[in-house]
């Protein structure tokens, strides 16, 4: 992102151009912000504000000379050239409207707004970025543009293998995760843009608190002037909490005045004119009162636009806000140590894995394996949690955790359950973390999954972490199902510490383990979502939905066994609700963002009475190619082949605006006339030419099936901010004369003060750059051809 906040600050720097209604310069940057900007290689705190932290608009400006105000003309000096790469001009918006729906732990956000295209001449024409960043894994769900007569809007459709794709990776997509982007090619100075975004995110939860977080602080540079716009600001939240039970109101970043609370559901609106677009983000939190263990089944008739006929289900369980006490655990870390490793995402795993271990106390066991060709322990066996092994295993990870060789996850992880096969009376977890992504990725699934079989109750639980963009992610979705684990994911070298704590301490907080569901006895089927049902943890609500198709009783009861191995039964009141989209809740959470997404590796298995526990939502989370074949009729594999497979993928995926292997996200670009009905359908019968939509691929937007090939070659920037290393003739070309010409012919002042030299002069220096130049030709030859040797 530093590209970017590089060519917003030169957009701003161009933006001193301008000449606003009133004859007024911009508005000027805060104090303090002036001095950021002018560095020329700003550090990292000033580059962050420049980067968009709410919805924002960007002229993408290639010839300043278009840089001027709409209406009355500045007539500022001409300026010659192009710029490459362009530079962003933040727009000026005039409206912006905020709609919040929360439902369980799911936040449907709407975002309209309004910019004005300030900055450029009536009769120039300019490209117009709008980036959108989204709160907590959040996924872009559908965007709306209309500009003049021109509109967009993404939808998801079918790939087709023949269609050839040319156009440029910057029509749209993610700029990193959750930042979102469209490019609109060539708008008209001073057009009005009027844009709406759609995209879901998770609720935060932490100690009974569900609260959600949305990026709405504007800069100042966005502001119009105020005498000459005026500016409305509107938010509006519902909360729909899906339990019968009081919903306590915890905090807020803006005022909201409450307008209807109607059982569960409870709404709010804030609208007001404002001097100045909002400078904080949107924050809201709110806790369902309980005390305990607690939970609900909520149920949804079918509708017309579900793939079949059957009721949906969700069950919710909160941990609550007592102190449960958390299970005694067998931890073993299984890190990766491939040469794609090596630098940054390595040093930040061996960070997280320090901290983790810190975390674990007295009664907890460990160890920890690194792989990559080879297979490397710390210990034969477990070893208890003290601060004498703690220490050990710290120097351990220094001395031992080495960037190097490829990638063979089957044998650590079968190592792994070795070691837990001894542990008795913990909860044994295997904590994976990789980058790479192999060939004998289905058999590993099917594998483990008859080990975890077997072994039953006592099984490890398997939480997998992915590392960067050519890992499958899809495939460790799917083993994290399999064991009853969590998955998590980080694609910035940044965050891979901070996420990865993050998923060691969901994980390894459990308070209630191997759950049941004791309502299959009056159903004809009962079909679960994920693989199985996964433990609750203390700093997470439990979701589990699916389709079931007979009549629920008025309740259910959910069984578990706690730290103490004590049983416990949670008694759930059956709800059957209209409020609440179950499928935009559930069907929009496959995350296809970037950060998370499943696949359904292992198809469907039929459990005891009916019970069915991978259904078509997993397949919606796609199937990879090599998974070609027909699935045998015993459930234990594939139970569909993959023909049918590919069409529910596609009928979910387009239903749910979803991504997924065989459809794909587009920005449909539609000319409108402004014609009425009955002229459309009178041009229609005589053959008149219907305005022909031309569409746009976004890219960026399906991440997550893996490059074995970038694998295999260890390939290191599989990182948004790694950049792919430049070869050693480059490096060796680039020397002290390119380095000369940077400082010195790049610089306003030195090419002043060498216009003003005289002839004599100007041919010293001109032989001095010759001769400059022939002995860095020489060093390149001799670094190239004889190895650097003084031979």
């Amino acid at each position: 992102m530093e590209d970017f906040a590089r060519a917003v600050e030169d957009g701003l720097k161009l933006s001193k151009r301008l000449v606003l209604p009133g004859g007024v310069p911009p508005p000027r940057p805060p104090a303090g912000m002036d001095r950021a900007l002018s560095v020329a290689a700003p550090d990292a705190a000033a580059a962050a504000l420049l980067l968009p932290s709410a919805p924002t608009a960007y002229a993408v400006v290639t010839d300043p000379a278009a840089v001027d105000t709409p209406d009355v003309p500045s007539y500022q000096p001409y300026v010659y050239g192009r710029l490459d790469p362009p530079a962003l001009i933040p727009l000026q918006m005039k409206e912006v409207d905020l709609s919040v729906e929360c439902s369980l732990d799911v936040a449907q956000v709407t975002v309209r707004a309004r910019w004005w295209l300030h900055c450029i001449t009536r009769s120039r024409e300019c490209d117009v970025r709008l980036v959108v960043p989204m709160g907590e894994q959040g996924s872009i769900l559908g965007a709306e543009v209309t500009v003049g007569r021109w509109s967009y809007k993404t939808q998801v459709t079918e790939v087709e293998e023949h269609t050839a794709v040319n156009y440029a990776t910057d029509s749209g997509g993610l700029l990193k995760p959750q930042m979102f982007f469209l490019t609109m090619p060539q708008v008209e100075g001073g057009a009005d843009i009027f844009a709406t975004f759609r995209w879901s995110q998770k609720l935060l939860y932490d100690n009974g608190r569900f609260s959600v977080h949305i990026p709405f602080r504007f800069p100042y540079f966005v502001n119009p002037l105020p005498k000459v716009f005026m500016k409305r600001e509107k938010i509006q939240l519902i909360v729909n909490s899906g339990f019968s039970k009081e919903v306590l109101l915890q905090g807020t970043s803006h005022p909201l005045k409450e307008k209807g609370r109607q059982s569960e559901k409870l709404s709010f609106l804030h609208e007001a004119i404002v001097e100045n677009w909002s400078t904080k983000d949107f924050q809201f939190s709110y806790s369902v009162y309980s005390g305990d263990l607690s939970g609900g089944v909520l149920v949804q008739p079918s509708t017309l636009r579900d793939y079949d006929d059957r009721d949906r289900f969700c069950i919710f369980l909160l941990p609550g806000s007592g102190n449960r006490k958390v299970f005694r655990k067998a931890v073993v870390f299984v890190v990766d140590t491939s040469e794609s490793m090596q630098g940054k995402p390595l040093e930040n795993v061996k960070h997280a894995v320090s901290t983790a271990l810190s975390e674990l106390v007295q009664g907890d066991y460990f160890n920890i394996i690194a792989f990559n060709d080879e297979l490397h322990s710390f210990s034969s066996c477990l070893e208890q949690v003290n601060n004498i092994t703690i220490a050990s295993a710290t120097d351990w990870m220094n001395s031992n955790l080495v960037a190097g060789g490829g990638t063979d996850i089957m044998h650590p992880l079968s190592e792994a359950m070795a070691l837990l096969s001894s542990a008795h009376d913990v909860l044994p977890q295997i904590y994976l973390m990789t980058d790479g992504s192999v060939d004998d990725e289905h058999d590993i699934c099917q594998t483990l999954k008859t080990e975890l079989v077997n072994r039953g109750s006592k099984s490890p639980r398997i939480s997998t972490f992915g590392l960067g963009s050519y890992c499958n992610h899809y495939f460790l979705r799917m083993l994290a199902s399999l064991g009853k684990g969590h998955y998590d994911a980080a694609l910035d070298t940044g965050s891979i510490e901070s996420r990865i704590l993050k998923w060691f301490r969901r994980a390894s907080s459990t308070i209630v383990a191997n759950i049941s569901i004791d309502a299959m006895a009056h159903l004809d089927e009962f079909e679960v979502d994920s693989e199985y049902i996964p433990d609750i943890s203390a700093t997470s609500p439990l979701c589990v939905s699916g389709k079931y198709q007979g009549k629920l009783p008025d309740t259910v009861k959910a069984k578990g066994y706690l730290a103490d191995m004590k049983e416990i039964s949670i008694e759930l009141k059956v709800q059957h609700i209209k409020e609440i989209p179950l499928d935009k809740c559930f069907g929009s959470t496959a995350d296809c963002s970037s950060d998370s997404k499943g696949m359904a590796f292992c198809g469907q298995t039929t459990g005891e009475k009916g019970v069915k526990y991978g259904s078509m939502k997993e397949l919606a989370r796609l199937l990879p190619e090599h998974l070609s074949e027909k699935t045998p009729s015993t459930g234990s594999a594939y139970l569909i082949d993959i023909s049918t497979s590919a069409c529910s993928v596609i009928k979910l995926s387009i239903q749910n605006s979803i991504p997924s292997e065989y459809t794909s996200m587009v920005l449909l670009q539609t000319y409108e006339e402004k014609v009425d009905a009955t002229q459309k359908v009178k041009q229609k019968v005589k053959g008149h030419k219907v305005p022909v939509e031309v569409r746009i691929p976004l890219h960026g937007l399906k991440l997550g099936f893996g490059d074995k090939a970038a694998t295999r070659e260890n390939t290191i920037a599989g990182f948004r901010d790694v950049k792919p290393p430049k070869s050693v003739i480059l490096k060796k070309a680039a020397g002290c004369c390119n380095q000369l010409a940077e400082c010195c012919c790049c610089c306003m002042c030195c090419i002043k003060a060498c216009n003003r030299m005289n002839d004599q002069c100007a041919i010293l220096m001109t032989q001095v750059c010759a001769a400059l130049a022939c002995l860095g030709c020489y060093e390149c030859c001799s670094e190239v051809c004889c190895g650097g040797s003084e031979s």
